[in-house]
């Protein structure tokens, strides 16, 4: 049967155009994959793309997305709300359909070597961390961009790939393979910042809030609001709604509701029976009753 591995990779560049369209025409020129997503964000300025297709397929888009971006994009010049520690910042690869984990493991370590291969210090994240004080994206990426200098200079940040030294122009990447994250942020009708911060403190899982989410509160300076900008790390064992309905508790203690919510990427179907089970009060929805499930062979 067809493997399916899907890449979501994210690039630090969401404001410039012309850039972002050069980026894209690499992907839309890599062949036997399908792209799902391209979501740029002028806040964040990030962009983050998603394809499927087989491994090696998606590596292939992978490579071809990072040479263009790593030609164009200068981290010293870069700004922006969201986290970020290098041009191409972040690269997961998830297991869709046929693929097992070690499958997996082999095509994310093949893109670090390249990559190092040509110049960006690598680090590999969750299943394929070389070292258990790696699993985690946001300890990996502490400090941002700004802190690379310095740990550069510790030997405990030795990268697994590529040069042990800062690089200024590209940063540094975090690569590996993944469980289908949720990225789902909540957008607050307030501009003020330090209410986004300290509902984010209260529902991430490392301060004491839901088990398997990771939360920042972002300004929205176009919109004039601001974010709960959340990753949603296992979307079984925590849904979607338990998550909107803590933030709308917390949001009016504070005396601010919500202006909009956002899944920001591709969703899986499964993270969706919650949705309607809970919203709709359909509880006894099951993903079978949804037509193009039965496509998917």
């Amino acid at each position: 049967m067809k493997q399916i591995l899907l890449c979501e990779l994210n690039m630090s560049e969401g404001t410039d155009k012309e850039k972002i369209e050069a980026v894209s025409g690499e992907l839309r020129n890599t062949e036997g994959i399908t792209i799902i997503d391209i979501d740029s964000d002028k806040d964040h300025n990030r962009t983050v793309y998603t394809w499927i297709g087989e491994p090696e397929c998606v590596l292939r888009g992978a490579v071809n997305i990072s040479s263009k971006a790593l030609e164009l994009i200068n981290m010293a010049e870069h700004k922006g709300s969201h986290p970020r520690m290098g041009a191409i910042d972040v690269v997961p690869f998830v297991p869709v359909r046929n693929v097992s984990k070690e499958e997996a493991l082999v095509i994310a370590e093949r893109y670090g070597g390249w990559l190092g291969s040509v110049g960006v210090p690598v680090y590999y994240y969750e299943e394929a961390a070389k070292r258990p004080e790696r699993e985690s994206l946001v300890a990996i990426r502490k400090g941002q961009y700004e802190a690379l200098p310095e740990k550069m200079k510790d030997e405990f940040w030795r990268p697994d790939e590529g040069p042990f030294s800062f690089v200024p122009r590209s940063g540094a990447t975090v690569t590996g393979v993944r469980f289908p994250l949720v990225a789902f942020n909540v957008n607050l009708r307030t501009d003020e910042l330090e209410i986004a911060r300290e509902i984010a403190t209260r529902m991430r899982f490392s301060s004491g809030g839901l088990r398997f989410v990771r939360a920042i509160g972002l300004p929205l300076e176009e919109k004039r609001m601001v974010q709960v900008s959340m990753n949603l790390t296992n979307y079984e064992k925590t849904p979607i709604p338990v998550v909107y309905n803590l933030i709308k508790t917390l949001a009016e203690s504070y005396g601010v509701t919500i202006a909009e919510a956002e899944l920001v990427g591709p969703v899986p179907m499964a993270a969706l029976q919650d949705v309607v089970r809970t919203c709709l009060q359909v509880h006894k929805f099951e993903i079978d009753q949804i037509i193009e499930s039965h496509l998917l062979g």
